[in-house]
């Protein structure tokens, strides 16, 4: 309301042609709707044009599985383009103040945000949901408390949204809770201070983002991708997964990073992608993969030996007698019986109708039930080493649980132990 009564006043000298959109999120029922009364009236007396949209923010929420927060989000912006679009705006004025400024830099570090999320919103950029209109921010320099105060002074009638008083949103307890005690006891200049960390970190973020996009439209790069400071190499991957429209998390981008020349599923999607050790890039269909039915290593358990198969090496060691204390279970290694496995092993893929019986287990059990149990997504199935005996025994599934039938026991006189490595 304060933003609304500012460029109004400053419309005519400007020459600018104002319009007011609100979208009722439904969320309060008649106390959302008077916020919309509200609206209408100062819109109407000020003469300025007034549109509005419903959107039942819950019923979405709910539907999509997102945050209320979200959900509200996701149908503002739509609307707020759809409507600049019809009245041929293309500049769309948000009140966003210095306090909510402070609440996201704390909701975003604690999501483990980059430094373009740390680094906060812009005064301008562009519409998440149409990049040819822009957003600005004219009071994002100013604290809450000023705007109070300017509404106070100039008698403008505003409306507090109640749940801003709700412990239920994590926005809410940083503002009501976080803030306050970090005030009280650590920083009174919070205010002052992390605005200024803000912009160093946005400007710092700016500038890595500006060099990566040089080095990948350069038709010849000056300095290899590996040679790139590490910052770059990260950058560099995220504005490639955007391009292709998939999400760039942190895990992703660190498995392509260190991991060149080796497929990548992405998390939710039926593609992986392969960053190759340039640095460029490629997606890949699931469907083009398949079952690699004939693909399969045999081995020889000797005293030790290394294979690699499927972009995966391993690595083995026969061992007598009781195993010392280092040997013990890591994420890439496990031991098993040896006199139970037999003199040779054969590694290869799943395939339809295996069957395997991890630890613990009393009975095997389909190895697809097994999969959509530990919630193994259908993408990465058809990626998994599998390890099995002579005889055709799954000893082994790479990501799940031992055999028991191969299992140590006390009785065992001869271990082997096992590792392995992807890339």
């Amino acid at each position: 309301m304060v933003l609304l009564h500012l460029l109004s006043s400053l419309a005519g000298r400007n020459k600018w042609r104002l319009s007011v959109a609100h979208l009722n999120h439904c969320l309060r029922g008649r106390s959302s709707d008077a916020d919309e009364r509200l609206v209408r009236r100062t819109a109407e007396r000020l003469g300025v044009r007034f549109v509005s949209e419903r959107v039942d923010v819950r019923h979405v929420a709910k539907a999509q599985k997102l945050s209320l927060e979200m959900a509200a989000r996701n149908a503002r912006h739509p609307f707020l383009a759809r409507t600049a679009r019809r009245l041929r705006v293309s500049t769309i004025a948000l009140a966003h103040h210095a306090d909510d400024q402070l609440e996201l830099f704390f909701l975003r570090l604690f999501r483990g945000s980059g430094g373009e999320g740390l680094g906060g919103m812009k005064w301008t950029n562009p519409s998440p949901a149409d990049p040819r209109i822009q957003l600005c921010r004219p009071l994002l320099d100013q604290p809450k408390a000023a705007l109070q105060a300017f509404a106070a002074a100039n008698k403008i009638k505003f409306r507090e949204d109640a749940t801003n008083a709700l412990f239920d949103f994590k926005r809410n307890r940083i503002r009501h809770e976080l803030l306050p005690l970090l005030r009280k006891h650590y920083e009174p200049g919070l205010a002052r201070t992390i605005p200024r960390l803000m912009e160093i970190i946005g400007a710092e973020s700016e500038f890595v983002t500006s060099a990566a996009r040089d080095w990948l439209s350069a038709a010849t790069p000056k300095i290899d991708f590996l040679k790139l400071p590490l910052a770059l190499q990260r950058r560099c991957i995220q504005l490639q997964l955007l391009r292709f429209e998939i999400a760039p998390t942190f895990e992703l981008v660190e498995q392509l990073r260190s991991k060149p020349n080796c497929p990548v599923n992405i998390p939710n999607d039926a593609r992986s992608v392969l960053c190759d050790s340039s640095g460029k890039l490629t997606l890949a269909e699931m469907s083009e993969i398949g079952f690699e039915r004939k693909g399969r290593k045999q081995l020889l358990f000797l005293e030790r030996g290394q294979a690699f198969f499927a972009g995966a090496r391993f690595h083995w060691q026969v061992r007598r007698g009781k195993l010392p204390p280092k040997h013990t279970k890591t994420p890439e290694k496990e031991v098993f019986d040896a006199e139970k496995l037999g003199p040779k092993a054969i590694l290869r893929h799943w395939r339809p109708g295996d069957r395997f019986q991890p630890i613990g287990m009393a009975t095997a059990v389909k190895l697809q039930d097994l999969f959509v149990n530990a919630k193994v997504p259908k993408s990465q199935r058809h990626r998994l080493i599998i390890g099995t005996t002579g005889s055709g025994d799954i000893f082994w599934v790479e990501g799940l649980r031992i055999s028991e039938k191969f299992k140590l026991e006390k009785t065992t006189r001869v271990s082997l132990i096992w590792q392995w490595r992807r890339g």
